[in-house]
């Protein structure tokens, strides 16, 4: 007879789906900081639509956007989701998994029950028809987060998923490794190619904020893998080894400088002086590490508020700034003289489409990138997780959370060196299933 549910850590007989799971929850009226607003909570197993998987997580990673919908800010997520119409009061959030699939819908030919896989967060409505018209869906209206935008993340023994999310899991690494990497990763790989023709070529500078973070550190080995120079900004000169083990050609320690913030009114000619010191002294300090007068064609950037006057001014002529998120504030300013003058480009980036993700996961799938797997929490201290990510007190690299496994290393059917010794033929048949 078949378990109502099934503790952390036991792992149901495979396809055996209980109607109840463990759950880590955000619900509105304990909006807060991470460790007030995230508990643990027995919720429904969800139903699964004819396009979609349901996913036993072994393994779940940890990123900014569920500290986000923690505290309800800078959008209610819940309250967005009910007004179109869904009907649960509560929030599991999530972006990043890997796992075996339970449960596949009726119109799914690829993953099959048993399949171990990662999951990208990227979801779109296959009718839309600028889908169907060929147009890129990040571009779609009915493009949405999952475990953000949308309901039921990985913070849960079972996830609910578009079959598309599915790509192959690198059998080399751990079910946390495996976890970690995905949306960072592919983030990265779509500001560094999906935006012809600023597309990372060899020899070009790269300048990468928070080079010791998740999105950082995949995007320098990104632009290793490339030939490129990628040049790391962090907050402290003890993070350098890290990014320099990971390619960077040398690292600035942004503390070294006090320009940041909101660009100067260029009427107040005194404070604006001031900036223009800051940032041509920071340009300085690229091209210090670069070896030569070479500044960015591409930067990678985050922070936003406090650092894009900065970044716009360093980047190269005809280059482009790509930006995807603003950890230190939304309110950007810019001198658009160096915009319109330069003719450098400002792009958003959000995410990756299937195909973008499915490239990243390929140079994993090959050995190439690392996950970067900085710490590993068990399931009951998803909170805490978190909650260092809300202070900025996490580690180097990337986080994820035991779910579906308490073992720690778990996973690994293949060692690093045998995926590196594998014919380049075979593993792009495995990585094509996706």
């Amino acid at each position: 007879m078949s378990k109502q549910i099934y503790p952390i850590g036991e792992r149901p007989p495979l396809g055996e789906v209980p109607p109840l799971m463990h759950a880590f929850t955000v619900r509105r009226e304990r909006f807060a900081e991470p460790k007030d607003s995230l508990r643990p909570e027995v919720v429904p197993v969800p139903e699964i639509g004819d396009d979609e998987v349901l996913v036993y997580v072994m393994a779940a990673g940890v990123n900014y956007n569920n500290v986000w919908a923690a505290q309800g800010v800078p959008v209610d997520v819940i309250s967005a989701r009910q007004k179109a119409g869904e009907a649960v009061d509560f929030h599991i959030g999530g972006s990043d998994a890997s796992g075996i699939v339970y449960k596949v819908g009726r119109k799914v030919s690829w993953p099959r029950v048993g399949d171990e896989v990662v999951l990208h967060c990227g979801t779109w409505d296959a009718d839309c028809p600028r889908v169907r018209e060929g147009i890129d869906p990040m571009y779609s209206p009915s493009f949405r987060i999952w475990g953000y935008e949308l309901n039921w993340g990985s913070f849960a023994q079972f996830a609910k998923v578009q079959a598309q999310q599915c790509l192959p899991r690198p059998q080399h690494l751990s079910w946390e490794e495996s976890a970690a990497y995905m949306l960072v990763g592919a983030t990265a790989y779509r500001m560094l190619y999906g935006f012809t023709p600023n597309t990372i070529r060899a020899g070009e500078v790269a300048l990468i904020w928070g080079g010791a973070g998740g999105l950082g550190s995949m995007a320098i080995q990104i632009c290793r893998e490339a030939g490129a120079i990628p040049v790391a900004v962090v907050s402290s000169d003890d993070k350098f080894d890290y990014c320099l083990k990971l390619g960077a050609r040398g690292c600035i320690n942004r503390n070294d400088f006090s320009h940041w913030g909101m660009l100067p009114h260029w009427t107040d000619k005194a404070a604006y002086k001031r900036w223009s010191e800051g940032a041509r002294a920071f340009g300085q300090a690229v091209w210090d590490v670069v070896g030569e007068k070479k500044s960015p064609a591409l930067v990678v950037e985050h922070p936003g508020e406090s650092t894009i006057p900065t970044s716009l001014f360093v980047c190269d002529t005809a280059g482009m700034v790509a930006i995807c998120a603003g950890t230190t504030g939304y309110n950007a300013s810019v001198d658009l003289r160096y915009l319109w003058m330069r003719q450098k480009r400002f792009q958003g980036a959000h995410f990756a489409n299937h195909q973008q993700a499915a490239s990243f996961n390929r140079l994993v799938l090959d050995g190439k990138i690392d996950p970067c797997l900085g710490r590993t929490f068990d399931f009951d201290e998803t909170h805490l997780a978190h909650q260092l990510m809300f202070e900025n007190k996490h580690p180097f690299g990337n986080m994820a959370v035991l779910v579906g496994t308490r073992e720690r290393g778990g996973g690994r059917h293949v060692a690093h060196s045998e995926v590196l010794a594998q014919p380049r033929l075979e593993r792009d048949r495995v990585a094509e299933v996706a």
